[in-house]
């Protein structure tokens, strides 16, 4: 028994593994930020600040020109000053990665209900039907299936090996699971950094465009006075306050997404664990 040990540790070291890197690029970290902000800014010079949209337009052109007058109330935003470009950025990039990370982590998900695939999985194993449990990995097609059949994969395996022990097996299983369950995380949480983070900085955004148009507004109050002066101030502090407006509706947004999302993935990662489990706890059950 002193002999067989070493060789049955080494054989385990060189078992190989089924679960492979998964390479995709994450291009759309950087590139729909970028987008985001031109798209921002084109919307807020050409589309709000259209010279018609305004009863004193201004014809100079160039890059903030100073038109007066908005003749609509959703046009007042444009007066809102150059940080409704950024905060019109922040609200596209929340709306980009909100439909990418809901693509993902609905394909992720897989199809049909987690709980009663891995009762489904439980059955065949309890059967000793290995091939019909991964064909339901198959049918499954998200992260769930994907971790429960590289485990799988290696639990058949591990049925024909002759050379470890029971507790050595079920070692190799796990690991394999836990390997699987690495490639497959970081997958779901990739950019949702972008949704925590805009939940944030929109909102000081807004605060930081109506500070803005505050003071521009009382520095003409005080170089003008009177009641023309007083109009002013009602004005400016109108138009400031659509930047708190876009702020705070793009970080409520950014937070509520979030929230959902971070749910969604705390359920596919307890199908995992539960997986695993599963798969553990079956193996030494049966093949003690």
């Amino acid at each position: 028994m002193a002999e067989t040990r070493p060789v049955a540790t080494a054989t385990a070291a060189k078992s190989s593994t089924s679960v492979q890197p998964k390479k995709k690029s994450n291009a759309i970290s950087w590139v729909a930020p970028v987008v985001c902000i031109i798209a921002g800014y084109v919307i807020w010079r050409f589309l709000l600040g259209d010279p018609s949209n305004f009863t004193q337009p201004d014809l100079s052109g160039g890059f903030w020109p100073h038109h007066k007058g908005p003749k609509g109330g959703l046009v007042r935003m444009y007066e809102g000053g150059i940080i409704v470009p950024l905060l019109l950025a922040t609200f596209l990039t929340v709306i980009t990665f909100v439909i990418e990370r809901l693509l993902t982590i609905s394909k992720a998900t897989g199809t049909g209900n987690i709980a009663e695939f891995i009762r489904k999985v439980q059955y065949h194993l309890a059967n000793k039907n290995v091939d019909q449990a991964i064909s339901e990995c198959d049918r499954q097609r998200g992260s769930v299936g994907n971790v429960m059949k590289a485990g799988l994969r290696k639990y058949k395996e591990m049925i024909s090996n002759t050379e470890l022990d029971t507790e050595q097996k079920v070692l190799a299983i796990q690991k394999e699971v836990e390997e699987a369950t690495a490639l497959e995380l970081p997958m779901l949480e990739k950019n949702l950094v972008f949704l925590s983070t805009i939940a944030s900085v929109a909102t000081l955004l807004g605060l930081l465009g109506t500070v803005l148009g505050m003071i521009t507004s009382f520095a003409a109050l005080g170089a003008e006075g009177g009641g023309a002066a007083a109009a002013e101030l009602s004005r400016g502090i109108s138009e400031a306050l659509y930047n708190t407006a876009l702020g705070i509706g793009t970080s409520a947004i950014a937070i509520i997404m979030y929230n959902i999302f971070t749910t969604k993935i705390d359920s596919i990662t307890y199908g995992i664990d539960e997986s695993g489990f599963t798969l553990t706890q079956s193996f030494a059950s049966l093949y003690k």
